[in-house]
């Protein structure tokens, strides 16, 4: 296998499966946090009508019971730790790839031309946001899990 089918069949396969897992798994935490935030934003609404017609106190049950099952499935299948993982992996790989095809440090075993300097500058600077990106998600989610725990 050459250079070329590698990075076709191995890095471009690798990239397409990680960018296509971020995607879905962002898509179905986004989809079961709005679906949660509607449900528990409907509780309080509802609360105030209970009173009036006892049937509702049976909804906001279900509604409550329906939240706790969102939240167990998006812990069980990690679809937030998922989608952050995938998409910095991805994201890394591209980065590796960007600067092996234009030669720039490490994958050269010359003096680096002005072209390679910017190419890795750049790389390194969406790298960066990258990283911020990924930790900043991670903080935040780790933060939301103290919130429960306490």
């Amino acid at each position: 296998m050459d250079i070329k089918e590698y990075l076709k069949e191995r890095v471009d396969d690798q990239i397409n499966w990680y960018d296509q897992k971020s995607k879905s798994a962002q898509k179905w935490y986004k989809r079961l946090q709005i679906a949660e935030i509607i449900l528990a934003s409907l509780i309080p609404l509802l609360s105030g009508y209970m009173p009036s017609y006892k049937w509702i106190a049976f909804i906001v049950g279900l509604f409550g019971a329906i939240i706790a099952v969102i939240e167990s499935i998006t812990k069980l299948n990690k679809y937030h730790e998922n989608w952050i993982q995938y998409r910095s992996t991805c994201e890394m790989l591209r980065y590796q790839k960007h600067l092996y095809l234009t030669g720039s440090a490490p994958y050269n075993n010359q003096n680096e031309t002005i072209d390679n300097i910017f190419v890795r500058n750049i790389e390194s600077i969406i790298s960066s946001e990258n990283n911020q990106w990924k930790n900043l998600n991670t903080a935040r989610e780790n933060a939301n899990d103290n919130e429960k725990v306490n």
